[in-house]
């Protein structure tokens, strides 16, 4: 057997027995049939996209389109990304909008320069991690809903952060389609529906708790939207046209932002207009490190878990992965434990480099190389604790979620991320405004002594990281994988894909995947057993049965799981340095499109 035989065997989808009438959600044609077969590639993919004028792929048809829209319109790559975010943020807000943060990558062809963008909002600047303690009652951590988990929207002020250095059409024209889409809707997409559904589920058994009555009459005055209908936000119409008449002060300091306060002081937040008007994004340097043949993983520093997905990288490399099969258990152990380490010093490093100064030092071969040490071969190693690594000066600088990426003919890229963080975010509406707050600040920790303590005018850590590759030193691709802590080991996981396995941008991005959850969180006391320090190894059906029985042998915790959400939403486009031919991929777990002209 030739080993993409072997590879796609590995990887195909496992038939099961039809679901039981009595199930909720039955899918009996899906569960009785499995994949056709294909002429070129492996059977479980479809076809990479292949365009040479531009490109663009988001995780919704309407929003892939727009962003097409605009840079045959005479925009670039920031347009056009602005363009779809926006869409997003209408057609998608079971994952973003703007009212939660943006960060993104971008490649500049003119100075050969990538420049990172952290667009994330900042706590109260009048509120002590004492006076919210004290507003907890006790709990350990925040809560997932209401006002305690709101933090400041960032996107609004990274799109026009962004389109001051990079843009090139006006900012009407670049929020024009989706102010349309507002007013004369859209067409609910499929896997939008089944989250909005779940949203609702779980909004509707907290409504005692919290204000859901804003969030009720925008989404779901008759329920949750259903996949096919027609939906429409007049509220978020007029904000947007506000924005795009007035730019980013209208959302600041302007009727937006006085609505947003006054909404949240009846809630009993402790934010003012001062807080919304102190806002403002960062430009910070991307880090790349360097992974094998040539290729480069790029990605943002903390507040995000960016470098969370080098750490691995720097950790994998010790090890020759494609002497074995992509889906042997050789392979899913040396990832897992390498994100076990990794996220080990994510719990403990990792967080608002204003305040706690980033070592450095993790990013190290050296520290790789230690680090890989730590891995036995032949069995899961119960615990593993954060490294010591040497300490630096202060790092400087210049979601769920939706990840999207642009690229035009000139070579601009855009790797952008997008999120509300998780669910829709906290359930909170300001009156009319027609987008709901993010609930990013329940990843604080209310341990004084940790670097990710909450404290006044401080951002949270960040789950939410685009990501960009080179190869040969040359820039090469835009990268995202949506989906809270699956992002840089699905990162990771892709770019092996790529490099070791040969896979292309498609297969990459389709070939079943592994979430492990579990370990040292960072919203977790510094001191004490973790809770969970062995985690869980979550996998799809596409991995071999004698596969999981091999990681449980070897003291993994496994369990498989058929639906796909929880192993993220991949989008991603590479560039040809040669020939300029832009190459697009898309999420099939999602309802997105890569397409170009």
């Amino acid at each position: 057997m030739t080993r993409a035989i072997a590879l796609a065997a590995a990887l195909a989808v496992t038939l099961t027995a039809p679901a039981a009438a009595q199930e909720a959600k039955p899918r009996p044609i899906a569960e009785q049939i499995g994949a056709g077969g294909r002429p070129a590639g492996a059977a479980w993919s479809r076809s990479p996209v292949y365009a040479q004028n531009g490109m663009a792929a988001t995780a919704h048809p309407l929003a892939t389109q727009v962003a097409l829209d605009v840079l045959k319109a005479g925009g670039n790559a920031v347009d056009a990304a602005i363009a779809a975010n926006a869409a997003l943020g209408l057609m998608e807000p079971t994952g973003n909008g703007i009212g939660g943060d943006l960060f993104a990558i971008i490649y500049d062809p003119r100075t050969g320069k990538l420049h990172g963008l952290n667009g994330s909002g900042r706590s109260p600047k009048g509120q002590t991690l004492k006076q919210l303690k004290a507003r907890l009652d006790d709990a350990k951590s925040l809560p997932a809903l209401g006002h305690l988990s709101v933090t400041i929207p960032g996107t609004v002020d990274a799109w026009f952060t962004m389109h001051d250095r990079f843009g090139k059409l006006a900012m009407k024209d670049v929020l024009a389609p989706t102010i349309r889409y507002a007013r004369e809707g859209h067409p609910v997409a499929p896997v939008i529906a089944e989250y909005y559904r779940r949203a609702y589920r779980n909004f509707d058994r907290n409504a005692d708790k919290f204000d859901f009555t804003n969030a009720r009459a925008t989404w779901f005055a008759n329920g949750a939207p259903k996949a096919g209908e027609v939906f429409r936000n007049p509220d978020l119409a007029n904000t947007l046209e506000r924005i795009a008449t007035n730019g980013r002060d209208e959302f600041y300091r302007g009727q937006s932002a006085q609505v947003m306060v006054d909404y949240l002081k009846r809630q009993g937040s402790a934010y003012t207009i001062e807080d919304f008007a102190a806002h403002r994004s960062d430009w910070f340097d991307p880090v790349c490190v360097a992974y094998r043949k040539g290729y480069e993983l790029c990605e943002l520093p903390p507040n995000t878990q960016g470098f969370a997905a080098l750490q691995m990288v720097n950790i994998l490399k010790n090890v020759d992965l494609a002497q074995w099969e992509r889906g042997s258990p050789q392979v899913l152990h040396y990832i897992t434990e390498a994100k076990r380490l990794a996220h080990a010093d994510v719990a403990k490093f990792y967080a608002d480099t204003g305040f706690a100064p980033f070592p450095m030092d993790l990013l190290s071969d050296e520290y790789g190389r230690k680090r890989f040490a730590l891995i036995d071969p032949d069995k899961a190693t119960p615990e593993f604790a954060p490294g010591e690594p040497k300490p630096e000066p202060k790092l400087d600088g210049s979601g769920d979620t939706t990840y999207m990426t642009v690229v035009d003919k000139d070579g601009l890229m855009v790797s952008l991320i997008q999120s509300n963080y998780r669910g829709m975010g906290s359930g909170l509406v300001p009156d009319g405004l027609g987008f709901m707050f993010q609930d990013r600040g329940e990843l604080y920790s209310l341990d004084p002594k940790h670097a990710n303590a909450y404290a006044p005018g401080k951002r949270p850590f960040q789950t939410i990281i685009p990501a960009f590759v080179k190869k040969d030193g040359q820039p090469y691709m835009t990268l995202g994988l949506m989906g809270g802590g699956m992002q840089p080991q699905g990162h990771v996981q892709v770019l092996i894909n790529l490099v070791d396995y040969g896979m292309n941008l498609q297969e990459a991005g389709d070939a079943a995947r592994l979430n492990h959850e579990g370990g040292r969180e960072p919203t977790e006391p510094t001191t004490g057993p973790s809770i969970d320090p062995l985690g869980t190894l979550y996998v799809e059906p596409g991995i071999p049965a004698a596969t999981v029985a091999a990681l449980k042998a070897m003291g993994h915790k496994v369990e498989v799981v058929k639906d796909g959400a929880m192993f993220g939403g991949y989008q991603a486009i590479a560039r040809d340095p040669r020939t300029g031919v832009l190459i697009g991929a898309t999420e099939m777990r999602k309802d997105g499109q890569a397409q170009g002209y």
